[in-house]
């Protein structure tokens, strides 16, 4: 998979959706053409950070492994806002995390502040092995990241018992990571693709442990628990709820790890390991809830047969908040009504096809910039595009309009494409979600 490190070196951390801040638009993939976004301004205080404009923040409190803060505040921010921090992957960016999920666009509908924290050091790795990191106060990341919380809770008087932590491979982990050392600061956390808390811990300064990685690293559940306890020790209040995601096929953290994070959580919060539901709300998705049966379980672990690494896609960011308890109504997010269409012309050959995507607005208002998200099918990198930039180069990938093209009156159409390679499947995306909601195909 493009991106990821197939045999990572002793410094080395794991990826996940490829090159998510890679741009493909007119010439080479990976170098922004002229619909890249514009640069992120940079703001010291909170009357400059621009509503609805993703902004980087400096400033924002200690910082010992220097860390970039981006913020996202929506048009319509709610009164003492929730605040969600989604942190990258391996190799990603806080733009690229904004760019690469809908947390943005599910925070223009229900009114919650997104902070998108972004490693400086060369790896592009969050620190999830130091023993600095895996403490309470020890001085890496995870102290950084506590204080973009206290400056948004500070500066917007953000609601302190609805933070939560989202990410996704090295941002899962990060996710591990800050409910352990923060339990006080976290109500609940999503983890796409990760590992339990400690378990990628080094003593030597690598950022790598291949027997996590690989998932032959196992232990009791209290074993699990003591990891997360021993991180703030004489904590006695209560914990945050933890949700995991994991695909069964995953190639960079094995599968295994999985388990190993519901017996982690479980016993944190005190719970049975034996389910209290299990259901498949999608097909080939197995979910199991532990301590009790509804959206805000304790614990909510959701097993993706034959997906890979790259799990994350369209929609999966609705059911986190919907486990944080930030959407309206509870209940397994469902589609809304359709207010555009897309239609796809492809052409391909041996290795290779083009696809010409056409967006129609079918509402009856005007869409002012507009995001177009979809899953390339399995095999398919793209290489090239135009009249949007797309990111990342395969998996879950969304279309960002061009400078050019950002607005799209009530049945008013945009056409943009892109050139891909595949590996036998040349097949059109099936399904795409505008600014996050469901588009009718055909």
């Amino acid at each position: 998979m493009a991106g990821l490190l197939a045999a990572p070196p002793a410094t080395a951390h794991p990826g996940t959706v490829p090159r998510a801040g890679t741009a493909a638009q007119a010439g080479t993939a990976g170098q922004p053409g002229t619909g890249a976004r514009a640069a992120v301004p940079r703001a010291a205080s909170a009357d400059a950070v621009r509503a609805a404009t993703l902004t980087e923040v400096t400033g924002f409190g200690a910082n010992p492994s220097g860390l970039q803060m981006y913020l996202y505040v929506p048009a319509a921010v709610a009164a003492h806002p929730a605040v969600v921090v989604a942190v990258h992957y391996c190799t990603g960016s806080g733009p690229a995390m904004y760019a690469g999920t809908e947390f943005a666009s599910l925070a223009d509908r229900y009114g919650f502040v997104v902070v998108y924290p972004s490693v400086t050091r060369a790896s592009k790795c969050f620190d999830v092995s130091s023993p600095a990191a895996l403490r309470r106060g020890g001085g890496s990341d995870p102290v950084g990241i506590r204080s973009m919380v206290d400056w948004v809770v500070a500066r917007y008087a953000a609601d302190t018992a609805k933070v939560f932590a989202t990410g996704i491979s090295s941002g899962a982990m990060m996710t591990n990571v800050l409910l352990g050392d923060y339990p006080d600061v976290f109500a609940a956390g999503a983890a796409f693709s990760g590992v339990p808390f400690g378990c990628f811990a080094t003593t030597d300064g690598s950022e790598w442990n291949s027997a996590c990685a690989g998932g032959t690293v196992t232990r009791t559940p209290q074993e699990w628990g003591d990891l997360v306890r021993g991180s703030y020790p004489g904590y006695t209040g209560p914990r945050p709820r933890m949700q995991l995601w994991h695909g069964t096929a995953d190639d960079t953290l094995r599968y295994p790890n999985f388990g190993e994070e519901v017996k982690q959580w479980t016993d944190v919060l005190g719970v049975s390991r034996t389910p209290a539901a299990t259901d498949t709300p999608v097909g080939g998705w197995t979910r199991t809830r532990y301590g009790s049966t509804g959206d805000q379980a304790p614990v909510e672990a959701i097993s993706l047969q034959g997906v890979g690494h790259n799990l994350y896609a369209s929609g999966m960011g609705a059911r986190a908040l919907t486990f944080f308890g930030l959407t309206a109504g509870g209940g397994d997010p469902q589609p809304p009504a359709a207010s555009c269409k897309v239609t796809v012309a492809t052409s391909a050959w041996n290795t290779g096809l083009t696809a010409n995507v056409t967006l129609t607005n079918t509402s009856t208002t005007a869409v002012d910039g507009w995001r177009l998200a979809f899953t390339l099918p399995s095999g398919q990198t793209v290489t090239n595009g135009w009249n949007a930039t797309i990111a990342p180069a395969s998996g879950a990938v969304t279309a960002t309009n061009a400078a050019y093209n950002a607005a799209l009156a009530p049945n008013a159409s945009v056409t943009f494409g892109y050139q891909a390679t595949h590996t036998g499947n040349s097949a059109a995306p099936g399904a795409f979600t505008l600014n996050g909601t469901a588009c009718a195909t055909g």
